[in-house]
């Protein structure tokens, strides 16, 4: 992670505004509409991702705000939005990560609080993994 990037995080975790980078401040409304965005982006990608390959995925919406995939070897991704914190957590075989927003409404991004590296792409990495065979991951463009 870029020392840039640390600085962005802790000056975000003692509640000062770094938007001096870049990343646009986001309020709750946004963050449920970029959240949301985002949940559906994922599900539309693994659906596709299944029709395509025959990966046998089971990908199911709970509460809203969690998408819990099953995999054919019976391992379970977990992505969920966590409102009060404005984090996107996941939940995979690797381990557990929490996601802050980075990015624009025009150019959505969200890194991970220890390794800055990009959600979307993680996921891409850990879906593969799991299924043994590559996923591809995106936002759908709204």
């Amino acid at each position: 992670m870029s020392l840039k990037r640390m600085i962005e995080y802790i000056m975000q975790d003692l509640g000062m505004n770094p938007n001096t980078s870049g990343v646009e401040t986001i309020d709750d409304k946004q963050f449920y509409q970029l959240g949301s965005n985002l949940l559906q982006s994922i599900e539309a990608a693994l659906e596709a991702a299944d029709d395509e390959l025959d990966l046998d995925l089971d990908v199911e919406r709970q509460g809203g705000n969690v998408i819990n995939i099953r995999f054919r070897d019976k391992s379970v991704i977990v992505v969920n939005t966590q409102p009060p914190l404005h984090e996107i957590w996941v939940a995979a075989k690797s381990g557990g990560y929490h996601y802050r927003w980075a990015g624009t409404t025009t150019q959505p991004l969200w890194l991970d609080t220890k390794t800055g590296k990009e959600l979307l792409s993680d996921l891409t990495e850990f879906a593969s993994a799991q299924a043994g065979q590559l996923v591809k991951i995106g936002l759908i463009k709204r």
